[in-house]
């Protein structure tokens, strides 16, 4: 007769207090240094030990499985009011800045657009379903004639990275400077004003190998 396996035990109430308190503080570690932010803060913020924070989480993956797919969630929000506008391209540019604000708040959720780190194959598919839905929004602007025919999905990670740069590099001494920035996006953006572009969009396995290469790691 095959042994069944036993019922994990739950954690005990102290347990389960540390626990939160570590989750509570990666998410304010995490959102103001980035995902490489040391562990070792995340345990003093929690008033644990390391080996507890360990015992816990161990390893730094572990805490983006249970921290980034709640925030990536915002996305389908962002995304869900941005088609309710009855604008298209209101729509398409309040994505964007929807999108950019929620990085702009959180330097790891930046990162993990910009995809820095290594991710779990749960937070790349939150991440997915996110551009997922982003398609939805960039099909409707140009299908209105608003947003210049020739953008394609493959066009914007290049523009979630380049403005993940921005918000790395200014948060800390001019942290609105990214809105200027879109904006110098979105105007050449506009179907009114768009000019023949020099070169196509990436193809996806060239995205797919600038991802492996700016992913330490890889």
């Amino acid at each position: 007769m095959a042994l069944q396996a036993r019922p994990a035990r739950p954690l005990r109430a102290d347990a389960v207090r540390n626990r939160d308190r570590l989750l509570a503080a990666a998410k304010q570690v995490f959102g103001e240094r980035g995902l490489d932010a040391p562990l070792e803060e995340i345990a003093r913020r929690a008033e644990v030990s390391i080996g507890t924070l360990y015992n816990h989480f161990p390893t730094r993956e572990a805490f983006f499985d249970a921290i980034l797919p709640e925030r990536l969630a915002a996305l389908e929000r962002i995304a869900a009011a941005a088609m309710a506008d009855p604008d298209p391209w209101r729509g398409f540019t309040g994505f964007l800045e929807g999108l950019f604000a929620l990085q702009a708040e959180d330097q790891g959720l930046n990162d993990a657009m910009a995809r820095r780190l290594p991710l779990s194959e749960g937070v790349l598919a939150s991440c997915h379903q996110g551009f997922e839905l982003a398609g939805q929004v960039v099909e409707r602007a140009k299908e209105s004639g608003t947003l210049r025919a020739d953008f394609e999905m493959r066009d914007l990670p290049l523009l979630v990275w380049a403005m993940s740069q921005v918000i790395r590099e200014s948060m800390g001494v001019a942290p609105q400077a990214w809105r200027r920035c879109l904006s110098f996006f979105l105007d050449g953006l506009r179907a009114g004003t768009a000019r023949p572009l020099p070169v196509p969009a990436m193809a996806d396995e060239q995205l797919d190998a600038i991802r492996l290469r700016t992913t330490p790691g890889s």
